[in-house]
């Protein structure tokens, strides 16, 4: 069964009405939208969201789709470490920051390592928590490649802690999604998790 849901719907808005948007959060923090430094805010901060949240236009499974049989019967693990990221919180607006770290045991096949990147990119272009972004990492590359085992670590400082709140700085989350061999293998497990080395690197 076919875990990945479809993308929702996206309701269509004018560029118009999400500058004034914008122009009504700067009055709502007291300031003047119409003063000089912020008179092209608006414009500057949806083009910023069109880079931000570039993810909810595509669809990170086809990247997964172009695939590499010849590799000489190679079956070990595949590891790409430090996949840097941003994204936001959907509860606050906030940034996240942080690195991804993946691995997976092909069957018969391997794809390109800028293309594991793009999927990390694709989920985290989109408003998120760390759990479900972690997840969806590791459910689009085991149900593309149909790999024996996925492993996905991200380790990522949010800024809705750090900023705000509680003002705590110097915290990073750690996040897991194993499946497969590396959920069922202990060995399989620590090998991964040896090879990325993430208490060794000292957080995001």
């Amino acid at each position: 069964m076919n875990k990945m849901k479809k993308r929702p719907v996206r309701r269509a808005v004018s560029r118009a009405s999400a500058e004034a948007a914008v122009r009504t959060l700067l009055q709502w923090a007291g300031e003047d939208p119409g003063r000089e430094g912020l008179r092209d805010t608006p414009k500057r901060v949806v083009n910023a969201y069109g880079d931000w949240f570039s993810g909810y236009g595509t669809d990170p499974g086809d990247y997964l789709r172009r695939t590499f049989e010849e590799v000489d019967g190679y079956d070990e693990m595949v590891i790409l470490r430090d996949i840097s990221f941003e994204s936001y919180c959907e509860h606050h607006m906030a940034p996240i920051i942080g690195r991804a770290h993946i691995g997976y045991l092909p069957t018969d096949r391997v794809v390109g390592i800028s293309k594991l990147a793009r999927v990390v990119d694709g989920y985290s272009r989109r408003f998120q928590v760390q759990e479900k972004l972690t997840a969806q990492i590791a459910n689009c590359i085991n149900e593309v490649l149909k790999p024996r085992g996925v492993g996905v670590v991200i380790d990522a400082v949010h800024q809705c802690m750090t900023t705000r709140g509680v003002h705590k700085r110097g915290v990073s989350m750690v996040t897991s999604s194993m499946l497969g061999a590396f959920r069922k293998d202990a060995s399989t497990r620590a090998e991964f998790l040896r090879f990325i080395d993430i208490e060794g690197k000292g957080g995001a």
